[in-house]
């Protein structure tokens, strides 16, 4: 079966956008390790490699806009809601154990990370479904 023409446009819209972010993540570190930057130069460097990030969630947006099949665009709207839950509760519950002094602190990126971990499960938890649903 061929890509869709909006899922090849997804796809080298992430490519671009997690090249991006791997340049810019070295970058940033390299030059906080060898040379670091000061004053609103270090900021700026040091959100350098969150930009893509934040690329990254237009670029599933995106997608959600531009898909025409309607079954797999609600599949991901709904996955992406279960992510987010998944997200904000971790997190919501994670700052209260940290505010209670019972864990560490978490860096706040992690918090994309989790998110993304959790569409990527959604996903397969999917695919699982519908193999065993058309087996049946």
């Amino acid at each position: 079966m061929p890509m869709q023409p909006e899922m090849k446009r997804y796809t080298r819209r992430l490519f671009a956008t997690m090249t991006l972010y791997a340049i810019a993540l070295t970058g940033a570190n390299l030059w906080f390790r060898h040379a670091p930057p000061s004053g609103l130069l270090a900021y700026f460097v040091a959100i350098l490699p969150a930009l893509p990030i934040m690329g990254v969630f237009v670029v599933i947006g995106r997608l959600m806009m531009e898909m025409r099949d309607e079954y797999i665009r609600m599949q991901l709207v709904r996955h992406s809601l279960i992510a987010t839950g998944i997200t904000l509760s971790f997190t919501t519950a994670w700052g209260f154990l940290e505010g209670f002094g019972l864990v560490a602190h978490m860096q706040g990126y992690w918090a994309a990370t989790l998110w993304f971990s959790g569409l990527g499960f959604c996903v397969m938890a999917n695919a699982v479904r519908e193999h065993w649903r058309a087996r049946a």
